[in-house]
């Protein structure tokens, strides 16, 4: 347990929340040739899949993050 008072575990979830979002949405994005005028489709494609990616798994993952939050965090006395 890190000594980080319970009432910052919003912050500690969000971190770890968008570290997992961003990990995955990153390498969803980064698997396609990017052409020199091809940019903007390629990013709303990616986007898209990222999201639609993404969706499923925060609503899967978010009982299993919070509950790292507060395990990583205390109760202050």
């Amino acid at each position: 347990m890190l000594p980080i008072p319970r009432r910052y575990s919003h912050f500690v979830f969000g971190v770890i929340q968008s570290g997992l979002t961003s990990l995955i949405a990153a390498g969803i994005a980064s698997l396609p040739v990017v052409t020199a005028g091809d940019y903007l489709r390629h990013w709303a494609l990616s986007w898209l899949i990222a999201w639609v990616t993404m969706l499923p798994i925060v609503l899967l993952a978010a009982p299993a993050i919070r509950a790292l939050a507060t395990a990583m965090t205390r109760e202050e006395r």
